[in-house]
């Protein structure tokens, strides 16, 4: 077993080797505070067959024993991955992925595994250390070690790994991942924080980034001769497959890849290159038999040829020619619409487009009961606020199954869910239990930011008192070398797929709420680069929050007439046993009779949902009636419950019981349970509560004496019968 032990931001780094898992191509432990993580990278000895990428997987099990919990639910085991597990898994995967050569196909699999977990210092981060320096022990082609540090602001100072606890109250939570020179991959939560304060913080990241890959490079130096290395296959393109398709094809593609519609071109692009093809054959005749059947069997070889050829192509397009696939100036954001109050009976609704993107993203309001209920290895035991993301086949013009959401829809989903929460209002305010829903119906280029404009709409258009509005672009890169680059505004989806950043960044007019850096380059991105990326963003996006407001000024003043009314109200602790009543007898009654919706919390307060107001009133008088105190000397008209031999049990309030004994009554011509039924109104006054609590009650002195010799008056304001 190999172990290093060194101190690294205030806590001891751990890592071991060689005595777990020693099956796996390498398998890393890393421990940091008491947070442990077991980290296995299996690579094949063969590259895979029939694919034009890496075949790379990463997941993320989360083991509920590591936070001492049994899983939730009727099944006590884990099952499927959480969404936090997703999203951790491709927090490693992002960085990663990138750092591979073109043309190394062999299957890599990487398991990060959760053993212990304070809660405080979060596996995705040794997940990230462990799968760096487990890939860099496999000998395989990767660029790396590659640094991470997560990034706090706190109190208006910078903490560098801080505590999980420290950051609840804080304005920043920055992960950065990076090399030594240059960052490879970003997530970002803000409280609206300058831009200037965001790059203040990643020029300090690259210092702590460096100091990790320093401890990463000497563990790795220790324990290299421990595992048995890769023989890595990288694959180079046929020189003659790619002259004969170069030759054939190039002008063809640089003429369709300036096509503005992304239909039309990619129309012409399945075509049109594939019928040059088999002229030049047809015309090569027994000459080219050779190169056809080497064309033919080469499919995948042949797939990675116009890839690179349509990369180069849209490289000297915009470092060259100085244009854009649609003519657009680098910093030009596509002709954008905004409409609001699409749908009738949803609670708030909008359209988003941008050039050829468009989503339809749709609010629901529901009660605090209806909060997610989260199960996993976090603090955060619920949320008010959900962002859920739907890409349907038909936003691109595909045919495919519809499964349930893969982890794109989840990643897409939680970032437009980090960049609305900051603006949302707090419980106290506004307590309702928040959904809103992107559904995907054209895309061409981050929709995830289409989706966090799109919601800002629906939850104006909902009435939800947010804070500001937000909005949200993905900056591109074009590039030769670090001298030699262009960022690009609002890319499409070609500029995606071909260019080498997607720089997610989403704020409101003061500043950055979410941020999320992608990169393809193998060297990752400069931190020049991402200022001039940040600038450019907050240009466009104060473009955008101009064209939202136009459409929607601010948040409406009234809630749709299909969303759950909500009336508050605070009562005391001690009282909310006998609002519920026993078994819940008290709180169900109230709920059938009311057809509300009540949530009650144990600090007192008490939220009523109902769909229309005078329900909600109902409900609300019943509570207060419960919760209010009863006092010696009151006069209440109350309700007979029982009726017995030596008097009456009358209930003066909802749940509050008292004693009219034969003794504190008028004289009666006729015995009691003549005079009296169960369910009949009684007029009485409290005369005493004893130490006890019991409340005992008297109608004497409530009515003329001469009245009650004639007549029982046990309604209140109606005659009974005459005895």
């Amino acid at each position: 077993m190999v172990r290093l032990e060194r101190e690294f931001l205030g806590r001891n780094l751990i890592f071991e080797t060689g005595k777990l898992a020693k099956q796996a191509s390498s398998a890393v432990t890393v421990r940091y505070g008491d947070s442990v993580v077991l980290v296995t990278v299996v690579i094949s000895d063969e590259p895979e067959e029939d694919v034009d990428f890496l075949p790379l997987t990463v997941d993320f099990e989360d083991r509920f024993y590591a936070a001492g919990k049994i899983p939730g639910g009727f099944i006590k085991r884990e099952g499927r991955p959480s969404e936090r597990a997703i999203l951790n898994a491709r927090i490693v995967d992002r960085p990663i992925r990138p750092l591979f050569p073109e043309g190394f196909f062999h299957g890599v699999q990487i398991i990060v595994t959760t053993l212990s977990t304070d809660q405080e210092n979060p596996p995705e981060l040794l997940g990230l250390w462990g799968a760096s320096v487990a890939l860099c022990l496999t000998s395989a082609p990767f660029n790396g070690p590659i640094g991470s540090v997560r990034v706090g602001l706190v109190d208006g100072e910078f903490v560098f790994n801080p505590l999980s606890s420290q950051l609840e109250e804080g304005e920043l939570d920055l992960l950065v991942v990076g090399t030594r020179e240059n960052i490879v991959m970003i997530e970002t939560s803000a409280k609206e924080i300058p831009e200037d304060k965001y790059i203040e913080a990643l020029h300090k990241a690259i210092g702590y980034i460096r100091e990790n890959i320093s401890i990463q490079e000497e563990f790795i130096d220790m324990a290299r001769g421990e595992v048995t290395p890769v023989n890595a296959t990288i694959i180079q393109p046929d020189p003659e497959l790619v002259d004969f398709i170069k030759r054939t094809t190039y002008d063809r593609i640089n003429e369709i890849l300036r096509i503005g519609k992304k239909k039309e071109r990619e129309s012409r692009m399945s075509k049109e290159p594939s019928e040059l093809i088999e002229k030049a054959f047809q015309e090569m005749g027994e000459e080219g038999l050779a190169l056809k059947e080497k064309f033919d069997s080469n499919p995948v070889m042949v797939k990675i040829i116009f890839k690179a050829m349509e990369r180069e192509i849209l490289e000297r397009m915009v470092l060259d020619e100085r244009i854009r696939a649609d003519n657009r100036k680098f910093n030009e954001v596509r002709p954008i619409s905004c409409e609001v109050g699409v749908l009738p009976r949803t609670h708030g609704s909008a359209i988003f487009s941008r050039g050829e993107t468009q989503v339809l993203t749709v609010v629901t309001l529901g009660s605090k009961g209806e909060e997610q209920i989260i199960d996993d290895l976090g603090i955060e035991e619920s949320k008010r606020y959900m962002h859920h993301y739907n890409f349907p086949p038909y936003s691109v013009g595909e045919i495919r199954p519809l499964r349930g959401p893969g982890r794109r829809e989840i990643g897409h989903g939680a970032l437009a869910e980090k960049a609305l929460v900051p603006v949302i209002p707090e419980e106290d305010a506004f307590p309702y239990t928040i959904r809103v829903v992107s559904d995907v119906l054209e895309s061409n280029g981050s929709t995830s930011m289409a989706s966090t404009c799109g919601s800002t709409l629906a939850l104006m258009d909902a009435g939800v008192p947010i804070k500001a509005p937000v909005a949200g672009i993905a900056i591109g890169l074009v590039s030769r070398s670090d001298d030699e680059w262009v960022t690009l505004t609002d890319i499409q989806g070609l500029e995606d797929a071909y260019g080498e950043m997607d720089f997610k960044v989403a704020g409101t007019e003061r500043g950055i709420t979410a941020v999320q850096l992608d990169t393809k380059r193998f060297n990752g991105v400069p931190i020049y680069i991402l200022e001039k990326a940040l600038e450019q963003a907050k240009e466009a996006r104060e473009m955008i929050l101009e064209r939202i407001t136009e459409t929607i000024p601010e948040p409406r003043k009234t809630l749709s007439p299909y969303a759950p009314r909500i009336i508050s109200l605070n009562v005391s602790p001690d009282k909310i046993g006998e609002i519920i009543g026993p078994g819940g007898k008290v709180i169900k009654k109230i709920i059938e009779e009311t057809d509300a919706k009540i949530d009650i919390e144990q600090d007192g307060r008490i939220y009523i949902y109902s769909q229309d107001e005078a329900s909600g009133n109902v409900a609300r008088n019943r509570i207060e009636e419960i919760a209010k105190e009863v006092e010696a000397g009151q006069v209440y008209e109350g309700k007979i419950t029982r009726v017995t031999d030596y008097g009456l049990f009358v209930e003066v309030l909802p749940g509050k019981e008292g004693l009219l004994h034969v003794s504190q009554m008028e004289r009666l011509k006729a015995p009691i349970n003549k005079v009296f039924k169960p369910g009949d109104s009684v007029l009485v006054k409290i005369y005493e509560i004893d130490n006890l609590g019991r409340i005992n009650l008297t109608r004497k002195g409530l009515f003329p004496p001469e009245k009650s010799e004639k007549e029982d008056t046990g309604r209140f304001g109606n005659q009974r019968r005459k005895q």
